[in-house]
């Protein structure tokens, strides 16, 4: 998870791709802690996953926590 954090801490503010073991995502990284990816969607709240509409967590409604231990793939978009 140490590596997960420290990609994400570098790509802070920047719209990305995320591939978790619950679904994929697309938004902007608005924080990282050693534990969570905190994601801003971008339109719809998900590509695939089990998330519905209106979940989030810790910043409010509009931002997306998702678990750094769930983690498979980041791309820039």
């Amino acid at each position: 998870m140490e590596d997960w954090y420290r990609v994400c801490r570098k790509h802070m503010n920047c719209r990305v791709r995320v591939h978790t073991r619950n679904g994929v995502y697309e938004g902007t990284i608005v924080n990282v802690d050693r534990d969570n990816l905190y994601l801003r969607p971008s339109g719809d709240l998900r590509i695939s996953g089990w998330y519905g509409p209106g979940f989030g967590f810790g910043y409010g409604f509009d931002i997306l926590a998702l678990s750094l231990f769930t983690l498979l793939a980041i791309a820039l978009i």
